[in-house]
């Protein structure tokens, strides 16, 4: 019996075939989400990155596991779910919000406030088994506290409103970033959330630049101020974190955590190791 796990973000999807606890194979395509990409787009990147790569083993596939960006409404859930039953014909499929898979890689079966800091960012409070309170992500034009989009964002808006320290101006143009870039990428291009987050990269190279670090410490203040402070007995929790933002940057946030009265929990990188070990 075969098992299909999927973690996806809005950057990209993890996907493990499962035979038992045993890991058959470790797939990774482009992320997913239905507030931006329609079905046909979704449906063609698993037919030429996917399907290729589980030929001999879907037929033998009974379950899939999906967890996605995104899937947070009915309509968005169907839609992944009818897309990938057309797509790959397994048996059973189950879509769950992205956030439930953080919740059980980082919490597994104890209490905890478990979030996500990547592209883009959410929380929950969870009791072990279910999301019991949640902070809705609105996205990176009003919220996305704390993640890669909203440092970029930050930054992009300090860079056009001319204030940049001259050093960090002048690397950032040399790197070609320049106003009618970005203006194109983030008013004319698909997912401008990625986009915006790819600036980030730019940010941690300069992580140590007194600047940069006061942007990064308002990026994640706010996210435990309008996030993680406003659950029930927040302060009662360890707060844990999935995610290349939270896991580069750990240290900051476990020092923004203490200011605002929260000790840190589990961080990792991917959930999906912590997904094998639930599924397993």
């Amino acid at each position: 019996m075969y098992i299909l796990i999927a973690d996806s973000g809005s950057t990209k999807t993890d996907w493990v075939l499962l035979q038992n606890s045993k890991v058959i194979k470790h797939i990774k395509t482009i992320g997913f989400n239905p507030y931006f990409q329609s079905k046909d787009q979704i449906s063609l990147e698993i037919t030429n990155n996917l399907k290729p790569y589980l030929a001999e083993y879907l037929n033998h596939i009974t379950t899939l596991h999906y967890y996605g960006a995104g899937c947070s409404t009915f309509d968005n859930c169907s839609l992944l779910e009818h897309t990938l039953t057309n797509t790959l014909n397994i048996p059973k499929i189950n879509v769950s919000h992205d956030l439930l898979a953080a919740a059980r890689a980082l919490c597994k079966k104890e209490w905890g406030i478990a979030c996500i800091l990547g592209t883009g960012s959410n929380s929950c409070l969870y009791n072990g088994k279910h999301i019991i309170e949640n902070v809705p992500s609105v996205g990176y034009l009003w919220g996305d506290h704390g993640s890669g989009a909203q440092i970029g964002k930050f930054f992009i808006q300090h860079y056009f409103d001319d204030n940049l320290p001259t050093d960090l101006k002048t690397a950032f143009q040399k790197q070609g970033f320049n106003r009618e870039e970005i203006l194109n990428n983030v008013y004319k291009n698909p997912m401008p959330s990625k986009y915006l987050a790819t600036i980030s990269l730019f940010v941690e190279q300069h992580k140590q630049h007194a600047f940069i670090q006061q942007l990064l410490y308002n990026c994640f203040d706010s996210f435990f101020k309008q996030q993680v402070i406003k659950y029930t007995n927040a302060t009662n929790y360890k707060v844990s974190t999935v995610g290349s933002i939270g896991y580069y940057y750990k240290d900051l946030i476990a020092k923004v955590a203490l200011d605002n009265g929260f000790e840190m929990g589990k961080i990792i990188q991917s959930p999906i190791e912590g997904l094998i070990e639930y599924h397993s």
